[in-house]
């Protein structure tokens, strides 16, 4: 699965500002339900839910927040590059600066799962991340996030 499946070049935010973790989740649930066609507090109390089971927050400065949805009919993403970094409780509590949102139909589980290990194996190059936090306009990331797996492992 490539990322250029489920992210549009206008998910991409270069700049995101947030004060808080629970502010940051409903910035990107407002940016989010302005494609998905949901209710932004619907995925902001969605993504809440998911929080209180564990924090997606993957150490490293990395988190992908996500949710399933009854409406959704494919498995849509969300990236967020933040203006600082914002506290999320992540496994190595170090806070987050590079955030992927992941929004899945209820019936997408291998889907859903496919997304989600796609975007952890992206987030877990370095030579990627470095690249996502040395950009900062939404057309530069959205280019780095999608180019094929074969040249982003390429060293």
């Amino acid at each position: 699965m490539q990322l250029s499946e489920i992210i549009a070049s206008d998910a991409v935010l270069p700049a995101l500002k947030a004060g808080s973790k629970k502010q940051l989740l409903q910035e990107l649930a407002n940016h989010a339900a302005k494609h998905a066609g949901l209710d932004a507090r619907l995925i902001f109390e969605t993504l809440l839910q998911r929080e209180k089971l564990g924090s997606t927050g993957l150490g490293q400065g990395m988190a992908i927040p996500h949710g399933k949805f009854a409406t959704l009919d494919r498995v849509q993403g969300y990236f967020a590059r933040l203006a600082g970094p914002v506290e999320f409780e992540a496994i190595d509590d170090q806070p987050v600066d590079l955030v992927f949102l992941l929004l899945a139909p209820e019936s997408a589980g291998a889907d859903h799962l496919k997304a989600l290990a796609r975007i952890s194996r992206l987030l877990r190059d370095p030579a990627l991340v470095a690249k996502l936090r040395g950009t900062d306009d939404a057309e530069g990331l959205y280019a780095i996030l999608t180019e094929p797996a074969s040249t982003s492992h390429a060293a």
